[in-house]
């Protein structure tokens, strides 16, 4: 690593699966040189990543705009500004649109949208000019992949908030984007193997791969650093999914979607 973070605070919310996104980008950030705060609803996880990393760890569920404003006034008490923001999170059910009850609909939109909305919103107060925030959105938010409206949808809006949030902080040379991931390697990806679909999805992918949570963690890294004249923006890092369709449900062979129960993967990896 070549501590192009040093000196500087990071802060990261949604990171409690080891190996996953969230998990892998606190590491990567602390190799940077950041001094690295991290927060998921379980405490437990996230403090072990914190004894690696050197961090510090809180306890935060991002669908509780208090407990996003502590955890980010936590930060900025103990370090007097914030550099870094990463909304590593996402959590939605299957479910087509007749099944969605109203419970699963606010779920998902509490934890996918709302949480970031809080987040960039509360640790953009304790941000020096240059900071730079980025919020994890999904292929899902542009390309149809039928059974997971709620969660989409959710991903769509936060697509929407990245190009507001970044015009409002411009100003403050505060820079705010996305990463757009497509089928990605981690803990949930075992799930989705395990149900003979992650095969199935990938050929879709025109280079044929996966996403892995080092390379977002390198755009992070990137966006943060060189990447000094990009805002708005909410990156596709897919393998060129994106130029591609969605397999439909009844495409999937195998035990498909039936076997993966009406829960979508959860957390920070979640693949769509």
């Amino acid at each position: 690593m070549t501590g192009r973070l040093a000196g500087r605070t990071a802060i990261v919310l949604g990171a409690s699966q080891r190996g996953g996104s969230g998990w892998v980008v606190a590491e990567t950030l602390a190799r940077e040189g950041a001094d690295v705060s991290v927060a998921a609803r379980r405490l437990d996880k996230v403090e072990e990543l914190a004894r690696e990393i050197g961090g510090t760890a809180y306890r935060c569920d991002a669908a509780r705009e208090p407990e996003v404003r502590a955890f980010v006034e936590a930060v900025a008490a103990k370090a007097g500004h914030i550099d870094l923001a990463v909304a590593a999170v996402g959590l939605g059910s299957l479910g087509l649109i007749d099944e969605t009850e109203d419970d699963k609909l606010q779920e998902a939109f509490g934890a996918n949208f709302f949480g970031p909305f809080h987040f960039v919103r509360h640790c953009a107060r304790h941000m020096v000019e240059g900071g730079s925030a980025v919020l994890f959105s999904s292929i899902a938010s542009t390309s149809v992949f039928p059974g997971s409206v709620a969660y989409s949808c959710a991903k769509g809006a936060l697509n929407t908030f990245v190009r507001y949030a970044a015009v409002e902080y411009a100003p403050r040379r505060i820079r705010v984007n996305g990463l757009k991931a497509g089928m990605l390697e981690g803990p949930h990806a075992r799930r989705w193997r395990r149900a003979g679909m992650f095969e199935q999805l990938l050929k879709e992918v025109p280079l044929g791969e996966p996403v892995t949570p080092e390379e977002l963690a390198a755009m992070i890294v990137w966006l943060a650093t060189d990447a000094r004249s990009i805002t708005g923006e909410v990156i596709h890092v897919d393998g060129g999914n994106h130029l591609r369709r969605q397999l439909f449900p009844e495409e999937l062979v195998g035990e498909g979607l039936a076997s993966m129960g009406r829960r979508r993967p959860a957390g920070d990896d979640a693949q769509r």
